[in-house]
């Protein structure tokens, strides 16, 4: 079975996490596909494979017979999607030989448009699947299952030698928690890699250093009629506290290694607002000056307004994984090399975002992340191609290889 046909049947599983959430999984529908998961792998004789109560997906592929002393491989896929655009059935479109040009999404009003996606004519020929622009697709991240699922399919069909190969489904990744109750000690691969990237070819160990930054603002609320040097607008509060962040430091204005603050949401009225914001940024020293400025801004508005106004709570979420990988390079190598193999250009560049295998390196599991194939993640315009996770696929059984020598 080719890897697109398992994401066809995937995707309508609807997985969407809530980082709102406290129960372990945050949603109770990815126990769904986790069962799904487990009798697949368990056909595909993999006779260990479970999911425990918090929703991980274990599986493992014992070494060939004299590959014992091999690189114990690991492969990990989060089955949940974000909860945006996941509120009804998800309906995939199937676009044989597409043109390369604009394509009307079923009958949402949307269209996925070479001009907001201008890689689009690079796909032409190939067959692309789409939502019907109503939900997102899903391919974040069930194509990395789908194509890990087909991986260890052809590693056993094909007969390749190969050492121990462990695989794991989890929840929650697009709610922050993912890996939180991942088991590095049972799960026994001495590196990983996951398969949650963007287009195939795609290689990345360096990730943004992450936090969350909570600004709650208390004002005084009186009649405006009487209100001349009494009145405190939390809402204007907030308004001056967003206008004193570099304004082009956000993320339509950054790229590359640059990077940003991100207004996620915010309410108010006079007497209480609250903004919420994420801080990315590569770089460790930046990261935590940009945590300093909004300190700074933080102590000038209290000084202005009053002490108390403003309560400025920073949560970090994760680090760059290069800290790691950095002392063993050879998982990018191989996976360059693997990349080639497979007739694929490798593209080894930053993440601008995380993925669980950030934690996972510093949980002791080096976990460097490669590419599915997909494009337009966490929205109605999500897609992705029949032959890019074809590519994605053949890449990592050549990684496998690899460490097989």
């Amino acid at each position: 079975m080719r890897a697109y046909e398992r994401l066809l049947k995937y995707v309508v599983v609807r997985t969407p996490s809530d980082h709102t959430s406290t129960t372990v999984p945050t949603t109770s529908c990815q126990f769904d596909l986790a069962h799904l998961l487990v009798t697949e792998l368990k056909e595909l004789g993999l006779t260990d494979a479970s999911v425990d109560e918090n929703c991980f997906v274990y599986a493992s592929l014992p070494a060939t017979k004299g590959y014992e002393e091999k690189t114990k491989l690991g492969f990990v896929a989060h089955m949940d999607t974000v909860s945006d655009f996941c509120d009804h059935d998800i309906t995939p479109i199937v676009t044989e030989n597409y043109d390369g040009e604009d394509l009307v999404l079923g009958t949402s009003g949307r269209t996925l448009s070479v001009k907001n996606f201008p890689h689009l004519p690079s796909l032409k020929g190939r067959t692309l699947i789409t939502t019907d622009g109503t939900t997102v697709l899903g391919a974040d991240d069930k194509a990395g299952i789908a194509e890990i699922m087909t991986m260890l399919e052809r590693i056993q069909k094909e007969e390749i030698p190969h050492g121990k190969i462990s695989v794991a489904f989890t929840p929650d990744e697009e709610a922050g928690s993912g890996v939180n109750h991942f088991n590095v000690k049972d799960f026994d691969a001495e590196f990983a890699y996951t398969m949650d990237g963007g287009p195939e070819g795609e290689i990345q160990y360096e990730n943004f250093n992450a936090c969350e930054a909570i600004v709650e603002i208390k004002g005084f609320n009186v009649h405006p009629g009487s209100s001349k040097d009494t009145m405190i607008n939390a809402a204007l509060v907030a308004m001056e506290f967003n206008a004193m962040l570099p304004s082009c430091e956000t993320p339509r204005g950054t790229e590359g290694y640059e990077g940003f603050y991100h207004l996620c949401e915010m309410s108010g009225d006079v007497a209480n607002a609250k903004l919420e914001y994420i801080i990315r940024d590569h770089d460790p020293h930046f990261f935590e000056a940009r945590k300093n400025i909004m300190h700074l801004i933080a102590k000038q508005l209290n000084a202005k307004w009053g002490e108390g106004t403003v309560t400025l709570t920073i949560h970090d979420q994760y680090r760059n994984m290069s800290e790691v990988i950095q002392g063993c390079m050879h998982l990018i190598d191989n996976a360059v090399e693997a990349a080639k193999l497979a007739d694929i250009v490798p593209d080894v560049a930053p993440i601008r975002g995380g993925t669980d295998g950030c934690r996972l390196s510093y949980m002791g599991l080096p976990c460097p992340n490669l590419g599915t194939g997909g494009y337009g993640y966490h929205g109605p315009y999500e897609h992705i191609t029949a032959e890019g996770m074809d590519l994605a696929t053949d890449m990592i059984v050549k990684l496998i290889q690899k460490y097989a020598e």
